[in-house]
């Protein structure tokens, strides 16, 4: 188990991008949290620190509920590869996909249970009765129950789910039930995704958020896209950039220095228009899907280039298929007929920097004309918003959470998951189109101001907190 460090952001910092509504909200709720919750600490324990939404989530936002005068840490629990084995074959049928195969039986549970056991031993000393403990995803279900036996109050968020729950779905539901029932309230991204069980149990509904002015989604104007990506050598610029030094708004300088590894025929022409999907090599994000689609049906004419994205897939702690996956696709786009997979990249990102790495992908979604999000499930999908949030059109698949972003036609488009031909026409309408691409996009940020900001998510969850205060004894 390790603690990660949170360094308190004013919520004022986002005077002038969120509304002033929404601000005075969460001051509100912030500031009542905070007298309820004197001496005493909420926590934040999740599985990996870095790689992921849930991580971006709590880097960006944890700093200003500390900065509110609410006593906040943040602890990441350590699993051996069986457990990470266990916890990606739950989140994988928690999106309706049977993953590996593998089973979630009596021997998973004592394996699953076995590392938070130990993780307890080492949590336990640090926390105190009367704390609170939020706790993320299917990685900590396990410790719900203990952790009320020692007195804290605890509140489960599942941030994945399926709209439509098959058996494989439930087949993670029941796994995962035991575990949570316990809890003081439970958290899901969408009302859809509330499991069948819970009636009786304190359920919210509280979608996610991007946070503006992170490194992740500030302006950083033409010029620094530019330094940083070829800074990054993901596009190759005029002048040969060893390193770019960029100005991101409240966070200072950041140095990009790190080389991408990119597996591609010769580098993107400077000027031709781009197309990015950036996720996790993970196979619900259907990387191969968007290879297809952008071969077979975007126009050869328009000499558009696509631009898979992730990270190193070996770095990833709590996802041990990214390598699999990344060597399927790499595989998928070598058989590509050569004028097809000159204009197709593979672009691997180094997360040794945690902030140079969020700039890199900034850039890319500045850069882009398009981004795509075309998942087979997707609990929210933040991509979408950060791009959304740039003034990018989206091509997004028709599940999830993404289609509470995006309003289909206005502020971006909705296609079906597997419908290619849709996704590829999409595309190319929009390159084609480029008045049409830009009303899209700046529809679509201020769909993200209204909705997606760190004052609706966090006051809401704040709200949770309060809430279970107030009915404390």
């Amino acid at each position: 188990m390790q603690e990660v460090a949170v360094v308190a952001r004013s919520i004022d910092g986002l005077d002038g991008y969120a509304r002033p509504k929404d601000l005075a909200r969460y001051r509100e709720v912030a500031a009542g949290v905070a007298r309820s919750l004197e001496g005493r600490t909420l926590w934040h324990v999740n599985s990996t620190a870095g790689g992921g939404g849930v991580a971006e989530l709590l880097h960006e936002l944890l700093g200003y509920v500390a900065s509110s005068g609410v006593s906040c840490r943040w602890i990441v629990i350590d699993g051996d590869p069986s457990f990470f084995r266990i916890t990606k074959r739950i989140h994988n049928r928690l999106h309706g996909s049977p993953g590996d195969g593998g089973e979630l039986g009596a021997a998973e549970h004592n394996a699953y249970r076995a590392v938070l056991e130990r993780e307890l031993g080492t949590f336990l000393p640090l926390a105190r009765p009367g704390d609170v403990a939020v706790l993320h995803d299917p990685q900590t279900a396990g410790l719900v129950e203990p952790l009320r036996g020692a007195g804290l109050s605890t509140v489960w968020v599942c941030h994945v789910g399926i709209d439509q729950p098959d058996e494989i779905a439930r087949s993670a539901w029941d796994f995962l039930r035991p575990e949570i029932h316990a809890a003081d309230a439970l958290v899901f991204s969408r009302r859809a995704y509330v499991w069948k069980g819970l009636e009786d149990r304190p359920t919210f509904v509280i979608p996610p958020c991007i946070d503006p002015i992170s490194a992740k989604n500030a302006e950083i104007g033409a010029a620094g896209v530019g330094a940083v990506l070829g800074a990054a050598r993901v596009l190759p610029t005029f002048d040969a950039w060893k390193e770019a030094r960029v100005e991101v708004g409240a966070i200072g300088t950041v140095r990009v220095h790190r080389p991408a590894e990119i597996v591609e025929e010769a580098p993107t022409p400077p000027g031709a228009p781009i197309v990015v999907q950036v996720s996790r090599w993970d196979r619900l994000k259907d990387h191969a899907g968007v290879l297809r689609a952008f071969a077979e049906h975007v126009p050869s004419e328009l000499e558009a280039h696509l631009l898979l994205v992730g990270p190193s897939p070996a770095s990833v702690s709590d996802d041990p298929e990214g390598v699999e996956v990344f060597e399927e696709l790499h595989e998928l786009w070598s058989r590509l007929p050569p004028d097809r997979r000159r204009r197709m990249h593979l672009v691997n990102l180094p997360v040794d920097d945690r902030i140079e790495n969020a700039v890199v992908v900034n850039a890319l979604q500045q850069r882009a004309e398009v981004v795509v999000q075309k998942s087979l499930a997707e609990g929210f999908g933040l991509t979408v918003a950060e791009a959304m949030w740039k003034t990018r059109p989206v091509v997004g698949s028709r599940v999830g959470g993404i289609q509470d972003q995006i309003a289909d036609g206005r502020s971006g488009i909705l296609v079906g998951p597997t419908d290619l031909p849709a996704i590829g026409s999409a595309i190319g309408a929009l390159i084609a189109d480029m008045g049409f691409a830009q009303a899209i996009g700046h529809a679509a940020r201020e769909r993200v101001r209204e909705r997606f900001l760190p004052p609706h998510f966090l006051g809401a969850h704040l709200e949770v907190v309060r809430s279970i205060l107030d009915g404390a004894p």
